[in-house]
């Protein structure tokens, strides 16, 4: 990227590098060569979940732990995430290998939201917490200023997944467990397994679709009894 395509970008971010080959690392992709953005988007990962926790904590004194870890998980989802790097148009500043720039890969919402992670940590280490939080809280914003405890409240499965996805774990398996009664009033028995319960959780409903939000509901109640 050159000087006046990493001002631009500076600018839209509202954050200027004091050490511009940090910035050029945030925006390199795994498949540009082995000096990549992979360690800083671990970094990154780890202060954005805690500012955003942060924020919540003190922003809904009331609120559950539940609660604020399902708002959390909204907040720092890939989605999310890949939208904020869409509306600084950080793609075509990304420094990609051959084979992803064929592909497209500066619209691929992992890519993006990595990246995005990637560039908090830059800046925490090229100029400390203050910095990276106060543009993290900028860059959300208007994300934040419309999250209500209640309204926000997305069926169990979406929301189990969500808080799966946010805490870098498998996505939830679901499996016909049992199918009873006459084709035209069938019972469904569906499991729901995830890595962080030991057992799967089971519900039962007059469609499969019921019944994994039911199973998705039990699984989401069990994690909230072991916090």
């Amino acid at each position: 990227m050159n000087n006046i395509g990493r001002q631009r970008l500076c600018h839209r971010l509202g954050y200027t590098f004091k050490d511009p080959g940090l910035f050029d690392l945030a925006l390199t992709h795994r498949s540009f060569g082995a000096e990549n953005n992979e360690r800083l988007e671990f970094l990154g990962d780890s202060i954005l979940n805690f500012v955003i926790g942060e924020w919540l904590f003190q922003r809904f004194s009331s609120a559950r732990e539940g609660q604020l870890s399902r708002l959390r998980a909204q907040m720092v989802k890939g989605e999310t995430l890949a939208e904020i790097a869409r509306e600084f148009d950080l793609g075509p500043s990304l420094n990609l290998g051959e084979g992803e720039l064929k592909s497209g890969g500066f619209r691929r919402e992992s890519i993006l939201a990595d990246t995005v992670e990637a560039i908090i940590g830059a800046i925490y280490i090229d100029s400390g917490m203050a910095p990276a939080r106060e543009r993290v809280l900028a860059w959300y914003a208007e994300r934040l200023d419309k999250l209500r405890l209640e309204g926000n409240r997305k069926d169990p499965k979406t929301e189990l997944q969500e808080l799966l996805q946010a805490s870098k774990e498998p996505l939830p398996e679901y499996q016909v467990a049992e199918v009873t009664g006459e084709a035209h009033a069938q019972q469904f028995t569906v499991s729901c397994k995830i890595s962080l319960l030991a057992e799967p959780t089971v519900a039962s409903a007059s469609s499969r679709r019921t019944a994994e939000k039911r199973a998705a509901a039990a699984a989401l109640k069990k994690l909230a009894g072991k916090q």
